[in-house]
């Protein structure tokens, strides 16, 4: 089964909801309690000064998953760089995806962006493998200024996803112009589907230009939407495939 890794400002009260503790049932759960420091503060002063609440508080989350018939364990981390510590413990737990917590209630329905340079395949197999036999229903949104491929590409993201049991429907944005995924009226209509679901899974992206100018989009994304983000992160192999 799959691994996600679940960064929480444990320090701050950030907790979980019961809907994503829920949609992570049969995952395997690395919950990472995070504090950020002043650059000034050494870690091993912070542990010693907020070690204890810190790890109380990690206890009670990981146990939050372990209730809901999960496997959970955890990690604490005081840093002074947060995306960092999140890369480098999901490259040693081998989590497969990372989450932006987020609020749900429940979850029935997952928005899955297939725009750009995402590795489709891999985010449709962790989707599938989360969803299992559970009535999750799954909309694939697509952007693109090439009409023809983008459909071809959600029917047969459909027909994989279908043939492991999983319900979809599609949503095509076709650009008039050139196509920017991360700016625009392709992410403004990704932004308002995302507000319209539970939650949305997102395949990483490598960093690049527009990313440095508009924002990391699974960040955007959570900031627009109320539910949490899982991001699904690229392997060595994927980025090597889409290199030209």
């Amino acid at each position: 089964m799959s691994r996600v890794l679940v960064p929480l400002a444990v320090l701050e009260g950030e907790s979980v909801s019961p809907g994503l503790v829920d949609l992570l049932a049969p995952a395997d759960v690395t919950v990472l309690g995070y504090h950020v420091l002043p650059e000034q503060t050494p870690p091993d002063q912070a542990r010693v000064q907020y070690g204890d609440r810190a790890t109380a508080a990690l206890e009670t989350l990981t146990a939050t998953f372990e209730a809901a018939g999960g496997a959970a364990d955890s990690r604490l981390a005081f840093t002074h760089d947060r995306d960092r510590t999140i890369d480098r413990v999901a490259e040693e737990t081998g989590s497969q995806a990372y989450v932006l917590p987020g609020i749900a209630e429940s979850i029935d329905r997952l928005l899955v962006p297939l725009t750009g340079d995402v590795a489709a395949d891999r985010v449709l197999a962790f989707v599938a493998d989360l969803i299992g036999d559970r009535e999750i229903g799954v909309t694939l949104f697509l952007a693109t200024d090439a009409e023809a491929d983008g459909r071809l590409l959600l029917e047969e993201a459909a027909e994989t996803l279908a043939g492991r049991g999983v319900e979809t429907e599609s949503t095509l944005v076709v650009s008039e112009g050139p196509l920017d995924a991360l700016g625009g009226r392709a992410f403004d209509a990704l932004t308002e589907d995302a507000a319209a679901h539970d939650a949305v899974v997102v395949g990483e992206r490598a960093p690049s230009l527009q990313s440095l100018l508009f924002g990391d989009e699974a960040e955007r994304i959570a900031a627009e939407s109320v539910g949490p983000v899982l991001v699904v992160r690229h392997s060595e192999d994927s980025a090597a495939a889409s290199e030209p």
